[in-house]
């Protein structure tokens, strides 16, 4: 080792070498550099394991102990159970700390289960086998055991171990052909290029002999940055330098395609990979219903804390007598007499929060949970949302947000293989004004019913035949297209004509793929690229041959792509084809408005439009090209920019030849999900990066816009005609005289005068409207609420020329508005993951841009068209499961705890328990929990067809309209009536009582031993029987398991309490229930009143409910009334229309109404005739003249008919 080498190692190690730090040093095959050229260091790497999993064997209990302590509920009992320990407290621990326990162990288990199912994952990744060459021989390691510095090969439709630096590959140009579908959601062919030096190195052996290193920048999350240098040593002492760029590192995750093999190197492994590193952490979403919870959780809070005030002051106020001091038995102590006031208040205050702490519900939240988890299933096993050509059904990667999709006001979709198929197919080519049909001609030969075409043969002239050759020469030459021969390609068999296999192309971009197909069935076929030689097949099946010199690939800034060929006898060609907005400046001759003409019809259409021009070269001239761009290409620094200016430079006083129009077409059911939608009160915007014309024609197509739609622009070409704050207010006073001088009807669409408005805005406008100005408000510097304000106003919004970053500002921007609405965004590419991330609800779609977006969302689907079963069934009913679920829950425990808080007032506040511990433990574990868990996952209020067929029943839910205030307060103040019912009930029971012979106090009006267990015992009995028949009530789908359940949780308490007070308990100290609740039940009087303070409960909520129901139904009421009058078999042509409450005019403060009653647009145009085939001669049930004698059919007595949850606009 010389002096310069051991100076650069102090350096590196001592004075903290900037490049030291941002770069790292990689030797190929762990070989030490030659001696003399630089010292060897060899450096620590992480190894190549993936971890996405949370926990470990040795760290998940006390780290997910941490995390469900975080949760205020959890703590909260946590601290309740932690007082009954330290303290005196009227009730066992065993009854804080078995829920708590019971609580904390089911999610346990849940988030283990669910951290397994990672973990088996990562092993799956882990350990799936790689090829290294060591010692010149190919060897099998698993994938964790990779190290930087290690030869890998890869085989084709292998899928890359690490990130590595391509060497070599198996076709001679050093290319190879990969789709990085899993980590950008592009699915198409991307081309990267082996080291100039290395390509050679094509076997093992020869690979080995390779004597390089590799300095790098310290691994980043950016997928398309790479910045390094590859120092190869041959015979001479100086290495000779490479540079590296992003074209030679191929990304873990990405799939080598029509490439044999490939020889790389490791560099960086492991959690330091890109792909790791842009394993984005998802925010916590939290649902409507969890944020209604958490509020209604803080009022019973305060609830809790005034009635342990109350019963504390009222114990001292109480004992303020010196008559009614503690008597002797409660056993004090002198020292506990002694103690300070304030202590013994605090710790008696304590005590009555101990007693009282049932009303927290801490089962609710398992029992929530559980409904997630295992209502999520009902969408995985949906038949309807399984799609057999890619074999695959729905995914839910997070069950947290099940009930929001019963909540969603506003619905921003991609448009590009979201609505539409992403699916090319090329429609025509414009000619110098000439229009040619693929669809037409096939190999130059009329097709039978062409007739009345522009055909190739009647083109005029044969100057005109020579531009027309030379346009589809053009569209042959003028691509990055990979023929591929094979039968199969990613498993799918493609390519096959009679049973033999052909070639097909494959590439970057399906429109490439669309025009050069099209060119085949125009009679001019692509062959292939072969030793830099384009091979093309023309009209008269003669081979013409054209060198590859230089591609000027397409960048999304031109937005359009070159060649420069050579043909046979010489010539230099250099074809174009692009955007038209970066031909057409460009352009010095042709037919330019014949062509411009066609290419704005096309667009108008929907149809994508490209420009193809060209222009030839003299030598001298391509000689000039090639200095240029090889100037640009061996630049350091700036390289992109000087290519740039080097194009620009490059790509002029082009020959205009014609243009082509490309269709993507629109998904199956795409137009009739988004009237769905519509219908059911969501809003849906499309946000799109396409241009303004395609994407407002495919609005139209999927029904997004009217034809009377009228269209209003926010674009950039408006806001140079007028400063952006006159636009914004010129459209803010159309919209607003409009809806001000008409009234709600007409603006819900209910009359044919309305207008309706649509508003298309671009990219470039957006960042205006966005961007923070330096005037005031006065002056219009706040744009952002008069955007808003135009964007309510408008039925559908069309955003276009979007940057991914944009899609998820618009998210943003009106989840922070003042409504707060619920949004919901769905995309099926990488560049949809911002806006899915960002919205409270995120769908994938698993389409052809791979798989980011779906891995990213909350749900992934496989087509458009299930977005509307999604949210109108499986939405609607996740949010009345758990609507039910949570308002019971409180209901049930007020039920529960009230008569406790009752009691006080008749045994001196002396803490003493009503209940018995094992009632109090049980009640809300095992008594009470499994029918509403098993109604929360089974139950159907209405038809899953007919939710599908009137979206607008969707809006009986909007804006959380099951857990409003007034409903909370209608269940809280039911819970309160029925536990004064149960305590008074049975405290009148008792009212006169005597002494029997042997000294025991006996009820004279029931016959009954009288004391508080036997007093708390019927309380308790009423009270499990009347909460599971309130359930029953309100349970419209009977199905067997719901009897099982419901029937058997009360006979489950009655045998629990015959054994619980039959048998001596020999771990009990104490026996108080010993044959408690067989002596209550020996009594005939007690029967009686059980059955009559059960129906004196029930009674108000039934009256209540048969009064809305008969007075102000809602739509869904109406409809379940339809439904049970034709016993289940309402027809698919039955006008729901008709049942719809009429519309109720609401105004807010704004002047603007409320939304929630329903409407449909249909509701102008003439009834629809009821076909009465099914069910003959019965009256028509739409009139409902006589629905007060529904109880004369005996079918609709009792808990199968009446049901409805409180609160005048509750529909379920």
């Amino acid at each position: 080792m010389d002096l310069s080498s051991i100076r650069k190692l102090i350096t590196r190690y001592c004075t903290g070498e900037e490049s030291w730090v941002d770069s790292r040093t990689v030797y190929i095959g762990h070989k030490e550099p030659p001696p003399g050229t630089e010292a060897y260091i060899p450096q620590r790497f992480p190894d190549n394991r993936i971890v996405s999993s949370k926990y470990t064997f040795w760290n998940f209990i006390p780290k997910n102990l941490f995390e469900q302590f975080r949760r205020i509920a959890n703590f909260y009992f946590l601290i309740i159970f932690l007082v009954q320990l330290i303290i005196d407290t009227p009730t066992s621990p065993m009854t804080s700390g078995l829920p708590l326990f019971f609580v904390i162990t089911v999610t346990a288990i849940k988030q283990g289960y669910e951290d397994w199912i990672r973990h088996k994952a990562d092993n799956a990744i882990n350990q799936c086998p790689v090829h290294v060459i060591q010692h010149g021989k190919v060897v099998r390691k698993q994938s964790q055991k990779l190290r930087v510095g290690d030869i890998v090969q890869v085989k084709e439709n292998e899928t890359f171990p690490c990130d590595l630096i391509l060497l070599s590959t198996s076709r001679e140009d050093g290319t190879c052909f990969v789709t990085t579908a899993s980590l950008d959601g592009e699915s198409s062919h991307k081309t990267y290029y082996a080291v100039q030096d290395t390509k050679a190195f094509s076997t093992a052996e020869e690979v080995d002999t390779l004597h390089a290193t590799i300095e790098c920048e310290q691994p980043q999350p950016d997928l398309y940055k790479f910045v390094g240098r590859i120092n190869i040593y041959l015979d001479q002492d100086e290495p000779i330098a490479r540079p590296l760029g992003s074209e030679n590192l191929l990304l873990r995750g990405a799939t080598l395609k029509n490439t044999e093999y490939i020889h790389a190197v490791a560099i960086y492994t492991g959690m330091e990979t890109k792909m790791a590193l842009n394993y984005q952490s998802k925010s916590q979403k939290r649902s409507a219903v969890e944020k209604s919870m958490n509020a209604y959780l803080i009022v019973y809070l305060c609830i809790l804390i005034s009635k342990a005030l109350i019963n504390t002051v009222l114990k001292y106020a109480w004992q303020a007598n010196p008559n009614r001091d503690e008597p002797w038995y409660n056993q004090k102590t002198e020292t506990e007499r002694q103690r300070h006031v304030l202590i013994r208040a605090f710790t008696d205050f304590l005590a009555f929060m101990v007693l009282f702490n049932y009303i927290i519900p801490v089962s609710m939240y398992v029992t929530v949970e559980m409904q997630k988890f295992l209502g999520s299933y009902f969408i995985l096993w949906d038949d309807d949302m399984f799609d057999e050509e890619l074999g695959e059904g729905p995914l839910v990667n997070t069950s947290d947000l099940n009930e929001e999709l019963g909540q969603v006001e506003y619905v921003f979709t991609d448009k590009t293989g979201t609505l539409t198929e992403n699916n090319m197919e090329l429609r025509e080519c414009c000619v110098d004004g000439h229009v040619y049909v693929p669809h037409a001609i096939c190999n130059g030969q009329i097709l039978p019913g062409a007739a009345g075409m522009d055909m190739i043969d009647s083109s005029p002239g044969v100057d005109g035949k020579e531009r027309e050759e030379l346009f589809f020469r053009a569209l042959c030459l003028c691509h990055t297209v990979q023929v591929k021969e094979e039968e199969t390609v990613d498993g799918i068999k493609r390519g096959i004509h009679q049973g033999k296999s052909t070639s097909f192309y494959i590439s970057s971009s399906p429109d490439e793929v669309a025009l050069v197909e099209g060119m085949k069935r125009l009679g001019f076929t692509y062959l292939r690229l072969k030793d830099s030689h384009m091979e093309i097949l023309n009209r008269e099946d003669e081979m013409e041959r054209f060198e590859l010199l230089e591609v000027l690939n397409f960048d999304s800034v031109r937005r359009r792509m070159s060649v420069i060929v050579r043909s046979t006898s010489g010539e230099y060609y250099l074809f174009c084809k692009g955007a038209d907005s970066s031909i057409f400046p460009r352009v010095v001759s042709g037919k330019v408005e014949q062509v411009r003409a066609r290419v704005e019809h096309n667009a108008v259409e929907g149809l994508r439009t490209l420009c193809v021009a060209y222009k030839k070269l003299t030598h001298e001239e391509y000689e000039e090209t090639c200095r240029l761009l090889n100037s640009a290409k061996l630049a350091l620094q700036e390289r992109d920019r000087k290519l740039a200016e080097a194009y620009d430079v490059i790509e002029k006083d082009f020959i205009l030849l014609g243009a082509t129009a490309v269709e993507d077409r629109l998904q199956d059911k795409a137009a009739d999900t988004i009237e769905s939608l519509h219908k059911a009160g969501m809003k849906v915007w499309v946000l799109t990066g396409d241009k303004m014309e395609t994407a407002a024609a495919t609005c139209y197509a999927s029904k997004l816009f009217h034809r009377n739609t009228q269209i209003l622009e926010l674009t950039t070409k408006r806001t140079e005609e007028q400063s952006l704050h006159d636009v914004l207010f010129d459209l803010s006073r159309t919209v607003l005289r409009q809806h001000g001088s008409m009234t709600r009807d007409t603006f819900s669409g209910l009359s044919g005068d309305f207008q309706d408005y649509g508003l298309i805005i671009d990219g470039a406008t957006l960042s205006a409207v966005l961007k923070p100005t330096q005037e005031g408000p006065s002056n219009g510097g706040n744009y952002k609420e008069i955007f808003l304000e135009i964007c309510r106003n408008c039925s559908a919004v069309l955003c276009c020329r979007m940057a991914p970053l944009q899609k998820a500002q618009i998210v943003k921007l009106i989840k922070a508005s003042k409504e707060h609405p619920i949004t919901l965004a769905i995309g099926d590419g990488a560049n949809d993951v911002s806006m899915i991330l960002e919205a409270h609800v995120g769908i994938g779609i698993m389409g052809k841009e791979g798989r980011q977006a779906a891995r990213n969302s909350d749900y992934a689907i496989t087509k458009f068209k299930h977005l509307k079963k999604m949210l109108l069934v499986h939405g609607h009913y996740y949010y009345i499961r758990i609507a039910e679920l949570v308002q019971y829950f409180f209901y049930k425990n007020v039920c529960f705890i009230f008569p406790q808080f009752l009691y006080q007032f008749f045994c001196g506040f002396s803490q003493q328990p009503l209940y018995d511990t094992a009632y109090l433990t049980l009640y809300n574990i095992s008594f009470t929990s499994l029918p509403i868990l098993l109604y929360s996952l089974m139950e159907q209020h209405i038809n899953m067809d007919i939710l599908k067929r009137d979206p607008t029943l969707y809006r009986d839910i909007a804006k959380n309209s099951l857990l409003r205030w007034p409903t909370f307060i209608y269940w809280t103040f039911l819970g309160v009536f029925d536990a004064v019912v149960f305590f008074f009930g049975a405290f009148f029971l008792f009212d006169n009582t005597t002494f029997t012979s042997n000294g025991q106090l006996m009820a004279t009006n029931t016959q009954m031993m009288f004391g508080n267990w036997t007093f708390g015992t019927l309380v308790f009995t009423v009270l499990v029987f009347t909460v599971t028949l309130k359930l029953a009530l309100d349970t419209h789908y009977w199905t067997w398991i719901n009897h099982f359940v419901i029937w058997g949780s009360l006979l489950f308490y009655v045998i629990f309490s015959l054994l619980w007070g039959g048998i001596i308990w020999p771990f009990l100290n104490y026996q108080r229930m010993y044959y408690v609740f067989m002596q209550m039940l020996s009594s005939g009087p007690a029967w009686l009143s059980i059955i009559l303070l059960i129906i004196v409960s029930l009674l108000p909520d039934v009256v209540k409910k048969v009064l809305c129901r008969a007075l102000w139904p809602t739509t869904t009421e109406r409809i379940q009334n339809a439904d049970k009058l034709y016993k289940g078999h309402l027809s698919e042509f039955t006008p729901l229309s008709s049942l719809h409450a009429p519309p109720v005019r609401k105004h807010d403060r704004h002047g603007n109404e409320n939304q929630n009653h329903t409407h449909r647009r249909s509701d102008s145009s003439p009834p629809k005739k009821l076909m009465c085939t099914y069910w003959g001669g019965r009256p028509d049930y739409c009139t409902f003249s006589s629905f007060l004698r529904i109880g004369e059919n005996p079918r609709f007595s009792g808990a199968a008919y009446a049901y409805s949850a409180p609160g005048p606009e509750t529909s379920v």
